[in-house]
């Protein structure tokens, strides 16, 4: 009985904090200058967040939400779903494709306009067929942080590429520590002290302290 009351707990707690929770109102966006198939961008929390609009004040955009997991209740999971909701949502890989107003796309900030058409290679489609594919995808999907996220679904629609500059960005940086010269010695350090002082003298343990910071001394 002891999780079915945790979860119930958990939902509860939750459901509230939607209700208590309330975006900035920092920024009034004008969205007389949006048009149907715009890509639409503004910083949320430690990322930035993506969408497409497609006109009436209506914005597509694919959000992780934690709330679907505990609760059915259709007016609660049509509410802005908020920084606490978002983050819970990508840690349990959980999104929709969804449409809210611009107001509670932006969450308070401003928002950018087709910033994506200078970085991107590809033409973008014309904005009703952009649109179009994007209410195409409406309802739950596959989330992955690095792999399928808003950034992958806008770029999908806008330019028919699923890419993700950020995540482009983010893995250069890993990549960057993790394949360096002082980590290959890290690790050649912390292997030997598995090795000479944990007394896993086996040739298993022998060929990783070789193994592994040779290939990252390779790869940096």
């Amino acid at each position: 009985m002891f999780p079915l009351q945790f979860l119930n707990f958990f939902s509860i707690a939750v459901t509230k904090g939607y209700e208590e929770k309330k975006k900035p109102q920092e920024v009034k966006n004008d969205i007389s200058i949006f048009k149907r198939g715009d890509l639409l961008e503004v910083p949320r929390t430690l990322f930035t967040h993506f969408g497409i609009y497609l006109g009436n004040n209506r914005v597509a955009h694919l959000i992780p939400d934690i709330l679907p997991v505990f609760s059915s209740d259709t007016k609660a999971l049509q509410t802005m779903v908020t920084n606490n909701r978002l983050i819970l949502g990508a840690i349990a890989k959980k999104a929709s494709v969804r449409v809210d107003s611009v107001e509670d796309f932006a969450y308070g900030a401003g928002i950018i306009l087709n910033k994506m058409d200078k970085v991107c290679s590809r033409p973008p489609f014309d904005g009703e067929e952009v649109a179009r594919r994007a209410e195409k995808m409406f309802g739950s999907v596959a989330y992955s942080l690095l792999w399928y996220n808003c950034e992958h679904y806008v770029m999908y629609c806008r330019y028919g590429t699923n890419i993700s500059f950020q995540t482009c960005q983010f893995c250069k940086a890993v990549r960057k520590i993790v394949c360096s010269k002082t980590t290959s010695l890290i690790s050649l350090l912390v292997c030997l002290f598995i090795v000479l002082f944990l007394g896993s003298m086996s040739i298993f343990g022998i060929l990783l302290t070789v193994f592994i910071p040779f290939n990252i001394w390779m790869a940096s």
